[in-house]
């Protein structure tokens, strides 16, 4: 954990949200879809808050949780700028004994996932978040495409090293791990197949509701290109957002996607 933990230490994770808007716009649509009118939410890997202050907005009593104290603080600084009352804690996402069992009627894990490159340590974090959910409510996870990561190691070769090589890339495919060859770059990371995520999650419990691009197919577009449809009017870029978040329901863009959502429900 050490990694991640200097790596999210330096990094902008709440600077990346915004300059990716549509990864964040799109997954709170369709959180929002599945919320109740009031609950206890947890936000597991929650890193700086984004998801938690939109959340607590919308009256839940929302749990953040990051097992990097420096983002803890940030969130709490964006908290306290928002004057909201979201609970901040330190922890593990392998590891949330802190918390009750069945306590949440709805559990985010946007990062976890990818970030956890053995198989134990997974299965630790999915369990957790099946435990700390009340039967029936609803988890949102994300998810990280190894066939897009196939897709950026190919046109983006020296900045994705040791998928420099034909070598290095048969390895990821094979492997779905990922450590970057470069010292300060990406932390290392796992890259599921797509087909691979529901019936991972149904193994542990949950029942699948749906599965989201959360890039939709928004991924490559470039600032220039949405200042185009910016300069269009407030209305027409709101019909184009509106085209895009539905999109991102189409199941034949999924492996085109870096981010994908997991929406599942846990069963008894």
């Amino acid at each position: 954990m050490e990694n991640i933990l200097n790596y999210y230490s330096s990094f902008d994770e709440w600077g990346r949200l915004d300059r990716e808007p549509i990864e964040f716009l799109v997954n709170v649509h369709y959180i929002k879809q599945y919320l109740p009118n009031h609950g206890q939410i947890l936000d597991n890997g929650a890193g700086p808050g984004k998801y938690s202050i939109e959340l607590a907005k919308l009256g839940h009593q929302v749990t953040l949780t990051d097992i990097t104290p420096r983002l803890i603080e940030l969130a709490k600084e964006k908290i306290a700028e928002e004057k909201l009352n979201v609970e901040c804690r330190v922890a593990d996402a392998r590891d949330l004994s802190t918390l009750d069992h069945h306590k949440f009627d709805v559990s985010l894990m946007m990062g976890p996932m990818y970030h956890l490159q053995t198989e134990e340590d997974r299965d630790k974090a999915v369990t957790e978040l099946f435990r700390v959910t009340k039967v029936d409510g609803y988890v949102f996870v994300a998810f990280m495409s190894r066939i897009r990561h196939l897709t950026t190691s190919i046109l983006f070769p020296d900045m994705w090293k040791p998928n420099h090589t034909t070598e290095g890339i048969s390895e990821f495919l094979e492997t779905g791990v990922f450590n970057h060859s470069d010292e300060g770059r990406f932390t290392g990371a796992y890259y599921f197949n797509t087909e691979d995520i529901k019936p991972y999650m149904e193994k542990h419990g949950f029942e699948c509701m749906d599965l989201i691009a959360s890039s939709s197919v928004a991924a490559g577009m470039k600032q220039e290109q949405w200042d185009y449809w910016r300069a269009q009017g407030e209305e027409e870029y709101q019909k184009i957002l509106n085209f895009v978040i539905a999109a991102a329901e189409d199941p034949y863009i999924l492996g085109a996607s870096s981010h994908l959502l997991y929406i599942g429900r846990r069963r008894g």
